[in-house]
């Protein structure tokens, strides 16, 4: 019997840190079913890719356990000088607890027609 292998282009456990509204509101992709987060960084993954996070919000000193996978890429040296790095889906699986708490802090800002990472 083989070991089960690990999927290519895992990652590992990202942390990611929210201080502010503006910065949330630029990472957050609302328009995604379950909701999602744009997450800055260079490292290599790709589409269907699976992740977990540690996400920290605003002045919060617990952090929000976060399952999900790759569904947006943002390569190094993007047009329009877009910072490199993933859309990540949240699954279904912390029912929601992630995309409330994000959408509670954006509540009035989600219907604004400012730019995000993303969109």
């Amino acid at each position: 019997m083989n070991a089960p292998k690990a999927p290519t282009g895992r990652q590992g456990i990202l942390s990611l840190t929210i201080k502010d509204k503006n910065a949330l509101y630029a990472a957050y992709m609302q328009f995604v079913k379950n909701g999602g987060l744009f997450i800055p960084t260079t490292k290599k993954y790709k589409l269907g890719d699976e992740v977990f996070m540690l996400l920290t919000l605003m002045e919060e000193t617990e952090r929000i356990p976060v399952a999900g996978k790759v569904i947006w890429i943002t390569p190094i040296g993007a047009e329009g000088n877009r910072a490199a790095g993933i859309g990540v889906q949240f699954s279904d699986q912390d029912g929601g607890l992630a995309r409330n708490k994000i959408e509670t802090y954006l509540a009035g800002a989600l219907k604004a027609d400012r730019p995000t990472h993303t969109m």
